[in-house]
């Protein structure tokens, strides 16, 4: 009786993690859509700070932030289940444990700040994280180095989501066939998108911090904002930022349907 309450308040967590992992994503690319286009006041704030912001001033604000960042910490108590108790996972190899105990660290930041901004500890969304890591490493003996390691680390995780998205190697690792027909169609298609999508703004974030290895200057690197911004920069800027604004949508989309159709 307790493994089966036990299992049951993983799924709980995992359902609420993927769900606001969701929300994030998807007021992330309605975000970078609208700085595409110049629609409101948006395109000086397209980034996960941007997003609580969003949140926090609309009506009930506070607390529909505060129920983000407790969904948000349920998506990392979900991966240092699957890091640490590989039963709950897809995968039993150390380094896909691994990487999911990554990602879990990834988003405890994600959930710390937007937990501060819902409790009016702060207004900034928890800064550009980027500038802090280059700053931090620089600053250390090889620093530069340091940098130029991250920045590859960071190309390769861009390249293989692409390469995860176009190959649709996700469809490993999600329950399509509990999903209705129709939602299977969806779930597939908002995956590729999303993973797509996800892949750019990685190798950009990973082409500002190796910038940023190569002058010495941690104000060159950047955030998903700083990366928005560089796609609207290019040639046909706007309708690639716009693009990616709408992958990000489908992932959040993807995410939603794994909240409520995927058995964990």
């Amino acid at each position: 009786m307790q493994v089966v309450q036990a299992k049951r308040g993983v799924q709980k967590l995992a359902r609420a993690g993927y769900a606001s992992k969701g929300i994030v994503y998807m007021l992330l690319g309605v975000l970078a859509f609208m700085a595409a286009f110049e629609l409101g006041s948006a395109s000086a704030d397209a980034s996960r700070g941007g997003v609580f912001k969003m949140v926090r001033d609309a009506p009930a604000g506070g607390t529909l932030l505060l129920l983000l960042a407790v969904g948000l910490f349920g998506y990392v108590a979900w991966r240092m289940v699957q890091a640490f108790a590989p039963a709950y996972g897809h995968e039993h190899k150390k380094s896909k444990r691994a990487l999911y105990f990554l990602s879990g660290l990834g988003y405890a930041g994600v959930a710390v700040a937007a937990l501060n901004m819902a409790l009016g500890k702060s207004s900034s969304g928890g800064g550009n994280s980027q500038q802090t890591l280059a700053a931090t490493l620089l600053d250390k003996p090889g620093g530069q180095w340091l940098v130029g390691i991250v920045a590859l680390i960071m190309l390769g995780t861009g390249i293989y989501q692409l390469y995860y998205g176009w190959t649709e190697q996700y469809r490993k690792h999600v329950n399509e066939g509990q999903v209705h027909t129709p939602h299977a169609s969806l779930l597939v298609r908002s995956g590729k998108v999303g993973y797509i999508a996800r892949g750019i703004v990685w190798i950009i974030l990973a082409y500002l911090l190796l910038r940023a290895a190569m002058h010495a200057n941690a104000s060159e690197a950047g955030d998903t904002s700083e990366a928005f911004q560089f796609l609207e920069g290019s040639p046909m800027g706007s309708y690639l930022l716009g693009a990616v604004g709408l992958g990000f949508v489908a992932y959040g989309i993807f995410n939603f349907l794994r909240a409520r159709y995927e058995r964990f």
